[in-house]
């Protein structure tokens, strides 16, 4: 049997964890978009979104006794400790820096990994949030992609709805 190089390649695979738990945010669309021309442009890879809505706020009080971390709730997605490059996007950062929080403990899942972020906000496109999602990722040991950036200014009415 011959195996062709197309089959041999292995399949990239990225989580995409949004900060927004609301289903229809900016934030969301904006990692669907990104997903979508990755997918179609990079041969091989394969976005996994990411659920984070169901993770409980982090409690430490839930540690084992047995030295392998925490007990995690059934909902954890396991895309994060399979997945290697991250991808994320958040207005707030609570619901994002929570599921953050729950990967780190045990077993730091997130380190040394390829991290990415984009955002959708105000007049700064999130940019804020995204400079302080960096400094985070520095202790959980995050190697993030530092250019392009992508800011995008989403809560204003388009051009085309304006009266001119």
């Amino acid at each position: 049997m011959e195996v062709t190089a197309a089959a041999a390649k292995p399949t990239l695979r990225v989580a995409s964890i949004c900060g927004s738990l609301c289903k229809d945010s900016w934030h969301r669309g904006l990692l669907r978009a990104a997903a979508e021309v990755s997918e179609e442009s990079i041969p091989g890879l394969r976005v996994e979104h990411v659920d984070i809505s169901a993770l409980p706020m982090l409690n430490t009080d839930l540690e084992t006794d047995d030295g392998n971390g925490f007990s995690l709730p059934p909902s954890r997605p396991s895309a994060t400790r399979s997945a290697r490059p991250t991808a994320s996007s958040s207005p707030r950062p609570s619901p994002l820096k929570n599921a953050l929080d729950w990967a780190s403990r045990g077993s730091n899942c997130w380190g040394d990994r390829t991290a990415a972020i984009v955002s959708a906000g105000g007049d700064f496109g999130g940019g804020r949030s995204s400079y302080h999602l960096r400094q985070v990722g520095v202790y959980l040991d995050l190697h993030f992609i530092n250019k392009p950036e992508l800011f995008v200014k989403g809560f204003h009415p388009s051009l085309t709805t304006r009266e001119t």
